[in-house]
């Protein structure tokens, strides 16, 4: 008896094997959003050589598969124009799976540190401005959802998540990345379509944390041995790779738009000098996995931190460096926040104004990926300078033709040949109506013969320079004498 019991057991066993109901990664499901008119990879796991079909509630197509000798597979889904009515995909190897409240629209990558993943709720100590005004008004961005991927260190890369799409309401934006849901928001009802935002972040995470072994072993000279990573870096948030593969690589089989990246402060004394080609690096990589084109990417300049001493400049040696990294990425752009920081927040290096980050990082998409030419979406940035006598003129990129204030700016210093930089006592603006260009004349009272200029090239040094879309001066210096 208890031999055919045995028996029937493993015929069970090996009935439920065979018959197995196809396995999708945490990322495809349920109030997914997926990529607006395209071909949207779907995903899984089968038995071996089991074919595999899927049909869409919005067409009569089925696509159809044939899982690997390891159980995977894949399908690309032609995906309908952007729409609030929600979908279902069907699913079937012999046991159908059926996905709902699925939207078409626009799905970017949020990826980055701590500032990238800091919540609507915000941190410890760090509140994000406005909170209560936020969480109520999120009754209007239901069309918005967001997958939070669990920040996971691997020294080999995932292929799946424990995540899952969340919908938007006021329960549930406390949860959702703030720079993030700003950023979708201003999408959302720009375009009037719906957005998902996958969270792929970690805070404290270096620039090296998200790169690939390939990549560190050619390009860096990072360690890739575990015991080594382990030992000098005690702390896991600063290790180099685990990043990458527990957290970033479960995400690259999803079809998206364009990712937005705010990262930089735990370079700002590690591998600084390198960072601006490590970055653009970084970007390449994730181009290519995505295997997508050249899908844009806008990122954020680190804010205004004490970083050991406000007068230093490593914090705005980083700063320089991801200007830097402008010239090397093709398709991309950068924010500014100078001006996204309170005079008290020296020592947060979590400011509270979020919602400038996101809004800013939108700009750059709706301008650049989505045509909107009226957008002014650029910080204007240094261009050249001229000296006459005590004064120095400068012209810049990106203004607009013009700047929100024509005199008493901020921010500004000025150097002889001595080297010592004092603060600019007169200062104002002049428009060219020949050429329309804009200039700004400085001059220092202390500074007969002036050389240098700098302009917030501090730690934490908050200026009031702005071009007529009201977006900050990138900080700057003319010199490279702390090289």
């Amino acid at each position: 008896m208890k031999k055919i019991l045995g028996t029937l057991v493993v015929a069970l066993m090996l009935g439920s094997s065979t018959e197995a109901k196809v396995r999708l990664p945490h990322l495809i499901g349920d109030n997914m959003v997926l990529q607006q008119q395209t071909d949207a990879r779907l995903w899984g796991w089968a038995d071996a050589g089991k074919t595999v079909k899927v049909t869409v509630s919005w067409n009569n197509d089925t696509y159809t598969a044939k899982a690997d000798t390891q159980g995977k597979w894949k399908v690309t889904v032609k995906t309908p124009t952007a729409s609030f009515t929600p979908l279902s995909i069907t699913i079937d190897d012999g046991d159908k799976t059926t996905l709902n409240n699925i939207l078409s629209g626009e799905v970017w990558v949020c990826a980055g540190q701590s500032n990238m993943e800091m919540p609507i709720k915000g941190y410890s100590d760090c509140p994000v401005e406005d909170y209560n005004h936020v969480v109520a008004d999120a009754v209007n961005s239901s069309g918005i959802r967001h997958a939070k991927i669990p920040s996971i260190v691997s020294m080999t890369p995932l292929e799946d998540t424990n995540t899952q799409w969340i919908d938007c309401n006021p329960n549930t934006v406390p949860e959702f990345s703030a720079t993030g849901y700003f950023f979708a928001r201003m999408l959302s009802r720009t375009l009037n379509v719906p957005v998902g935002i996958i969270e792929a972040n970690k805070g404290g995470s270096r620039v090296e944390g998200w790169l690939t072994r390939e990549n560190l072993q050619k390009y860096t000279d990072e360690t890739l041995d575990s015991l080594e990573i382990v030992k000098n870096y005690p702390i896991d948030m600063m290790r180099q790779l685990v990043w990458g593969n527990g957290t970033f690589n479960p995400i690259l089989n999803y079809t998206v738009k364009g990712i937005t990246f705010y990262q930089g402060c735990s370079n700002v004394d590690d591998h600084a000098a390198q960072y601006a080609e490590r970055l653009a690096l970084l970007v390449k990589q994730w181009r290519e996995q995505f295997a997508l084109g050249e899908i844009p990417f806008y990122y954020v300049q680190i804010a205004p931190f004490i970083n050991g001493d406000v007068n230093a400049t490593n914090g705005a040696f980083l700063r320089e460096q991801q200007f830097k990294a402008l010239s090397l990425i093709p398709n991309s752009g950068m924010v500014c926040t100078n001006d996204a920081v309170y005079p008290y927040e020296t020592e947060n290096i979590h400011p509270t104004q979020k919602q400038k980050v996101g809004d800013r990082l939108a700009f750059l998409a709706l301008s650049d990926t989505y045509g909107m030419e009226s957008i002014r979406s650029k910080s204007p940035s240094y261009k050249s300078m001229t000296v006459k006598d005590n004064k120095v003129t400068l012209l810049f990129d990106n203004t607009y033709v013009g700047f929100t204030r024509q005199y008493g700016f901020e921010g500004f210093e000025i150097a002889g040949e001595d080297k010592v930089f004092h603060k600019v006592t007169q200062s104002h603006s002049t428009m060219s109506w020949q050429t329309g260009s804009v200039s700004i004349t400085i001059s220092s009272d202390e500074v007969a013969k002036p050389v240098a200029v700098r302009y917030c090239y501090r730690n934490f040094q908050l200026g009031n320079v702005a071009n007529m879309a009201g977006l900050p001066l990138i900080p700057f210096r003319t010199d490279d004498w702390d090289l």
